[in-house]
């Protein structure tokens, strides 16, 4: 698993619950020990507690057990928090996508439960190609980053997970620029977004680019969609010449005779 089997090995700590199981949470006792951790996946979540007394703390560690395949680990170490403007307990999930770090302080909460925890960490779990659903779409658009490249695609077909892994393998190039998403066409609470771009599960697969502070959206053109196809497709909005041509929905325009 990356650099962090490592560091795993070092400094994980085997913690006792009270039916006498095993929460294998990393407890990271350093900064490089936390850095490894945090740049090991996607999006990783720490809890910054000083003790297992901490207000939240064993509802932190139950919501642990129900997020998984998400990192999860544990900080007392006043020096590790200092690094991350941590100055009290709190909940941090670092994400690459849009280089953001989501915090959630438990002084500031009025009621800490498991299962508000583990919606917190799963509608903040914004990954360099995230499914689209109702959980990670507040995530989505609660982000700094404003410009969505999605993917529309319908699970079950035979280029899927060809698909996915182009896109995916593009978007680490465009980091803090866009976030992209991946919508199944085949589900059909997602027939209104593949509306708003002109489409149907039958034009699948599609590739379009919708901006928020502009509130306008764009296909990219018919054809395969390939690592390069993407990446020009982005390149082309952060060029402007994206924004010169007709909107997704819009007609191309009359001829002049």
């Amino acid at each position: 698993m990356k650099v962090i089997v490592f560091y795993l090995l070092l400094v994980v700590s085997v913690l006792a619950d009270e039916e006498g199981m095993c929460d294998a949470l990393p407890q990271l006792t350093d900064v490089d020990a936390t850095e490894a951790f945090i740049n090991s996946d996607d999006v990783a979540v720490i809890g910054f507690f000083e003790g297992e007394e901490s207000y939240g703390y064993k509802e932190f560690v139950a919501a642990a057990r129900e997020v998984k395949p998400i990192l999860v680990g544990l900080c007392s170490n006043k020096d590790v928090w200092e690094n991350y403007s941590v100055t009290s307990d709190t909940i941090a999930i670092f994400r690459k996508a849009d280089d953001a770090q989501e915090s959630l302080r438990l002084s500031d909460a009025k009621k800490v439960d498991s299962d508000g925890l583990v919606r917190f960490m799963k509608m903040n779990d914004v990954r360099y190609l995230t499914e689209y659903n109702q959980v990670t779409a507040v995530g989505l658009f609660q982000s700094r980053v404003k410009t969505h490249v999605l993917l529309f695609a319908n699970r079950g077909s035979a280029d899927y997970s060809k698909l996915q892994k182009r896109v995916e393998a593009v978007a680490p190039e465009f980091s803090g620029k866009f976030l992209f998403v991946l919508v199944n066409g085949a589900v059909k609470g997602n027939a209104k977004s593949l509306g708003y771009f002109g489409l149907t599960p039958r034009d699948l697969p599609r590739v379009g680019l919708y901006d928020s502070d502009l509130d306008k959206k764009w296909l990219m053109g018919k054809g395969d969609v390939t690592k390069d196809s993407v990446r020009l497709f982005c390149q082309s909005f952060l060029d402007g010449e994206l924004q010169k041509t007709p909107q997704a929905g819009e007609p191309e325009g009359k001829t002049e005779l």
